[in-house]
């Protein structure tokens, strides 16, 4: 994938700002150890943070945010800053894995976005501040479909029988397919989510593969026509491929927050949270969104001026308010999480991929 090449490559360059001399006369440079996805941050903010703090950023990455709990539920492995998605947060923090947070450290808290703070998962944001948002939707070639699509339907279509691909992830995925059959993605009921289950596993032939966040990768090369995947994903390989579209399709979906927050025992939480306040000025959040394609929850970013006018323009990027209003966020459902993960066993044992 070029996007993610070019990422690699400028990241690279900007590391190697941290590797050299410091000023102060070779003493060994503080580390911040930042672990998030993938090509899910504008390269020169690192190296511009590297600089202005004389530090060095190791940023390490994981596929999921079930990928990141499963990494720090039995303790902190080293890291400083990490970005888990809504409902995780919710989940980190019943679980006592990440630290409130000291807004004295953060004053640029004050550009954000009212929509997307003090939401039911961290109430008055004790222990996270939204870093980027987006939604769930589907990615597809319009010279294989013939034409645009808008709904989840189109997934289970026998014309692209071996073409579609899935989330490698029990919620994300049902949640998808319990919109598609009229159902809330946060149900609780058996019933449902066996349906759900039932839907996918009749539809085995169908399924390429079940990707962990790399859908846009498998369409970008032509293995397969379609793929569930974020936003922002598919609009980086839409930069080099003229034939990628984004839908959001019309039965809703899921509209994601993914957020800064601090695990215990971090060795630099004062710097992390530095690197926080960095992120949340309009220009450096203008930065990111710009390189990433996701949406900005940077108030002051957008009210000056700094977002790409062909993203802020976008509605399948920044989506109109009845548009908006059809999408859900993920939450924390409890002891259901066990429905999902014995269903989820099922359609990965039915489908054979």
């Amino acid at each position: 994938m070029k996007r993610l090449l070019t990422f690699l490559l400028l990241f690279a360059i900007g590391a190697t700002v941290a590797f050299g001399c410091s000023p102060t006369g070779g003493n060994q440079q503080q580390v911040l150890n930042i672990y998030n996805y993938a090509s899910y941050i504008a390269p020169e903010a690192i190296a511009q943070f590297e600089k202005e703090n004389n530090v060095k950023i190791q940023y390490d990455t994981f596929e999921n945010s079930d990928a990141l709990y499963a990494k720090l539920k039995q303790g902190n492995p080293g890291y400083d800053l990490i970005f888990p998605a809504d409902y995780m947060v919710k989940i980190m923090v019943k679980e006592n894995i990440i630290e409130p947070l000291n807004f004295q450290n953060i004053p640029n808290k004050i550009n954000l976005d009212a929509k997307f703070t003090n939401q039911s998962f961290d109430p008055q944001n004790k222990y996270s501040l939204p870093y980027q948002w987006g939604t769930m939707g589907l990615g597809y070639n319009v010279k294989a479909t013939k034409g645009d699509i808008n709904s989840w339907a189109a997934m289970f279509d026998p014309k692209y029988t071996g073409k579609v691909a899935w989330q490698d992830d029990a919620r994300y995925t049902f949640a998808g397919v319990l919109m598609y059959l009229g159902f809330d993605p946060n149900t609780t009921n058996p019933e449902e989510i066996n349906k759900a289950r039932d839907l996918l596993i009749k539809n085995k032939n169908i399924i390429a593969a079940f990707v962990p966040d790399t859908g846009q990768t498998l369409l970008d090369q032509g293995e397969v026509n379609l793929t569930m995947e974020w936003s922002g994903d598919i609009f980086q390989v839409m930069q080099e491929n003229p034939n990628l579209r984004y839908a959001i399709p019309k039965e809703g979906t899921i509209v994601f927050s993914d957020n800064m927050a601090i695990p215990k025992g971090a060795a630099n939480k004062e710097l992390a949270e530095k690197f926080i306040n960095f992120t949340l000025q309009p220009e450096i959040g203008a930065k990111i969104s710009n390189f990433i394609h996701f949406g900005t929850p940077n108030k002051a970013a957008i009210d000056k001026g700094l977002i790409d006018p062909k993203d802020l323009n976008n509605p399948q990027i920044y989506p109109p308010a009845e548009v908006f209003a059809k999408m859900k966020f993920l939450q924390d459902v409890g002891k259901a999480t066990a429905l999902y993960d014995r269903a989820w066993t099922e359609v990965k044992a039915g489908s054979g991929k």
